[in-house]
């Protein structure tokens, strides 16, 4: 049962192990997460950021341990519930992910899509997110063609296109030049102003000095401490 003081808990973790064979990538976290923080994941390359964020939308499932998101108990949910549960998400990931055969106005749409939105609707959802992520000029180029800077955007543009409550980046500057990371670092501000929860997986100490907030360090997939 949830008490009053959690109310405003969107994520919660409860002693959360992840095991993969003999080796230990999540080592007995413990973290709640209030609802529309902006939260850093910090540390080095193998900390174990990755597997963390993969443990919130179930792309992992944890070895030990609870999770729990928007009061949803992920070792109960049903595997027919698992699409619901990650149309809580927006994911961003540093390698962008972006269907390359088709355009970008086609990745943003394939998210509403999904959720069965009407096609007229689809269409203005699409033009308004590509405005706000200043990429209306370039709805029919495909992926190949543009820069990173510019791909990182519409994977943006993608993982808010659902109206998520949280938006999970994994290094979403790591592969950009500065002027880049600012752009998409401003752009992540402005979503978590909108009301989103945002967490980031960095180990970029410059993206995490910009911004303030909270921030988590991992060590060999334990957690060290909070800043």
């Amino acid at each position: 049962m949830i008490d009053e003081n959690s109310k405003n808990l969107i994520i919660r973790m409860f002693h959360v192990h992840k095991n993969y064979g003999s080796k230990n990538a999540i080592i007995d976290i413990t973290l709640d997460i209030p609802q529309n923080e902006f939260l850093f994941i910090s540390g080095p390359s193998g900390a174990g950021k990755t597997t963390l964020l993969k443990l919130l939308y179930l792309g992992e499932s944890v070895s030990k341990g609870q999770v729990l998101i928007d009061g949803m108990n992920l070792s109960r949910i049903s595997r027919k519930r698992i699409p619901f549960l990650r149309r809580k998400f927006g994911i961003i990931f540093q390698d962008y992910k972006l269907i390359p055969s088709k355009t970008v106005f086609e990745n943003v749409a394939l998210v509403l899509e999904a959720k069965g939105i009407k096609k007229r609707l689809t269409q203005k959802k699409v033009r308004n997110i590509l405005r706000v992520v200043g990429m209306e000029d370039r709805p029919d180029s495909f992926p190949p063609s543009l820069s990173g800077g510019e791909q990182q955007r519409v994977a943006i543009a993608r993982a808010v296109a659902g109206d998520p409550k949280i938006i999970l980046a994994d290094e979403p500057t790591g592969s950009l030049d500065s002027e880049s990371a600012d752009i998409i670092l401003d752009l992540l501000k402005r979503f978590h102003k909108r009301g989103t929860t945002v967490i980031i997986a960095t180990h970029s100490k410059e993206l995490i000095h910009k911004t303030g907030g909270r921030v988590i360090y991992l060590k060999k997939g334990r957690l060290m401490k909070e800043t």
